[in-house]
């Protein structure tokens, strides 16, 4: 098993390739798993990143997908928005992401903890937006709880440090 990593940016980190998701230099069909940490916010043209990213996926291979799930739909940024290292956030994704992935043809289960499953289905017993820039009413208002999957207990969760809950979504993304 090969194992690499990639990056479009190789001067901000470190990577064995330089890569670009909407034209993804690798043959069909030939990853098995790839995890995209906090990249697709960054490039401008989200179907053609998941198109090619399926492309590449072998057949039941699987893409582990986290975007910041700032707002229950996918917003453009009003203002220009960046991250640390001052790469350009194009889109603040919501659940609507999930009609995305599928259309790309993705079988798709969105990984939470289980608090924030249930805050999900029992909006009431959720916390409110804090200030941190998560519009957590926004969110329990647009959930997709026929995709939603709790994972992590909440021992588990403290455990891991995902806290607030709401802040670790993972799009697991199967291609059939």
């Amino acid at each position: 098993m090969v194992r690499l990593s990639g990056d479009f940016d190789l001067s901000a980190h470190v990577g064995d390739l330089q890569l670009d998701l909407q034209q993804v230099d690798l043959a069909a069909a030939s990853v098995d798993v790839v995890l995209t940490p906090h990249v697709l916010e960054h490039v401008p043209d989200t179907k053609r990143a998941l198109g090619e990213l399926f492309r590449v996926i072998a057949p039941g291979g699987r893409m582990y997908l986290q975007v910041p799930l700032l707002h229950g739909d996918t917003r453009v940024p009003v203002e220009p928005e960046f991250h640390a290292d001052n790469t350009p956030v194009f889109f603040n994704f919501g659940w609507d992401l999930i009609d995305q992935l599928e259309a790309a043809g993705f079988e798709v289960t969105v990984l939470v903890t289980d608090r924030f499953r249930s805050w999900l289905a029992t909006p009431a017993t959720g916390p409110s937006s804090n200030g941190d820039g998560f519009l957590v009413e926004s969110l329990t208002e647009h959930a997709r709880l026929d995709s939603v999957t709790g994972l992590a207990d909440e021992q588990q969760s403290v455990q891991l440090g995902f806290l607030p809950p709401y802040h670790f979504v993972t799009w697991e993304c199967r291609r059939p």
